[in-house]
């Protein structure tokens, strides 16, 4: 299970960014890349738990398992621009925190 602290640290850095960038860039790159939908999903599903386990660090561990896999390990494809790089870099660092 998730080191809470560093978890923590990680959600405090990036969540409220995720939040604006996530929606944006499934509209801007969706058509291109349709995988964006996915990761768009499970970032929603993900930010539910969270927000329902204000104390405790949630079971994402299945999120995280499938992102990993939609995303080839957050690589960014080539196409695309800043703002999806940032979600990708920002979702893999939760994911490291959220395995440490």
């Amino acid at each position: 299970m998730a080191n809470k602290q560093i978890f923590n640290q990680a959600k405090a850095k990036h969540f409220q960014t995720l939040k604006q960038y996530v929606p944006i860039v499934a509209r801007v790159h969706g058509k291109s890349h349709p995988e964006f939908h996915e990761v768009h999903r499970l970032f929603d599903e993900m930010s539910k738990k969270i927000k329902g386990s204000v104390t405790e660090v949630p079971e994402l561990n299945e999120e995280f398992t499938a992102l990993r896999e939609i995303t080839n390990n957050y690589t960014v494809p080539d196409d695309v621009c800043e703002s999806y790089e940032a979600v990708y870099n920002m979702l893999a660092e939760l994911d490291k925190a959220y395995q440490a």
